[in-house]
């Protein structure tokens, strides 16, 4: 099996892409206008908007409306990436931080309010993790 993509439910699909595709550099295709990918080399950020939830089953999902997951991405320095999107994000949750298991890591709330983690592995550890 393979884990390949996460898909994000928006009330507003140009604004959230245009959010992510400036936070990531990463350009968004688009298959509708109800639905748009960000691919990297690991995986798929999908962004989906409302139209597409009855689809898979009427109230399935709910825009906006996420406590629990935090949507990652490895980033080469997070530091630098930190500085570049001061007065673009509008909600940070800290800085950039040392955690505990070795990442440095900037949180942050996207539009929606989704939580955003951009890392970069720091001590031997978490760099032999992240290799794989």
């Amino acid at each position: 099996m393979d884990f390949v993509s996460v898909r994000i439910i928006t009330g507003d699909v140009a604004r959230l892409v245009a959010f992510y595709e400036r936070a990531t550099g990463v350009r968004a295709s688009w298959s509708t206008e109800d639905f748009a990918e960000l691919r990297t080399e690991s995986a798929t950020l999908a962004v989906a908007g409302t139209r597409t939830v009855p689809l898979f089953a009427p109230g399935s999902a709910r825009p906006a409306d996420n406590h629990s997951v935090i949507v990652e991405f490895r980033v080469d320095d997070v530091d630098g990436v930190y500085r570049n999107l001061s007065g673009f994000v509008e909600d940070f949750v800290n800085e950039p931080t040392t955690m505990p298991w070795g990442n440095r890591a900037l949180l942050f709330r996207d539009p929606d309010g989704n939580l955003v983690n951009f890392f970069t592995p720091v001590t031997p550890a978490a760099v032999e993790r992240s290799a794989r």
